[in-house]
């Protein structure tokens, strides 16, 4: 039996708290899916293993989901496009989620589907 030793590529994508109740989520899955947009650099290896909020202004959730996923070995984390974009209220604490993913040593991809 011929072992296949591809690293899978687990992606994590954290999304506004806000802008969740409104939004299912499906732009970001789709753009997953099919492998578009911010997705676009990834294999057919690559998994979506966690989908979260960032639990509200001020990100409170964040801290502690990190540290969860990272014990999972998740590779990435993607900031949402609603986190970012114009047409949302933008993040008022964006720069404190992004370090406390980059003092996890987890790589960030800001935007999803947009």
């Amino acid at each position: 039996m011929i072992e296949d030793t591809e690293k899978i590529t687990k992606i994590a994508v954290i999304r506004c708290d806000i802008v969740s109740e409104a939004c299912p989520g499906v732009g970001c899955f789709m753009a997953f899916n099919k492998r578009s947009m911010h997705f676009n650099n990834y294999d057919d290896k690559a998994e979506m293993v966690a989908f979260f909020t960032c639990g509200g202004c001020s990100g409170r959730r964040v801290y502690r989901l990190i540290k969860a996923i990272k014990k999972r070995g998740v590779d990435v984390v993607h900031l949402s496009s609603c986190m970012q974009m114009e047409n949302y209220p933008r993040c008022p604490h964006i720069d404190e989620i992004k370090k406390t993913i980059m003092d996890a040593d987890i790589e960030i991809i800001e935007g999803t589907h947009h």
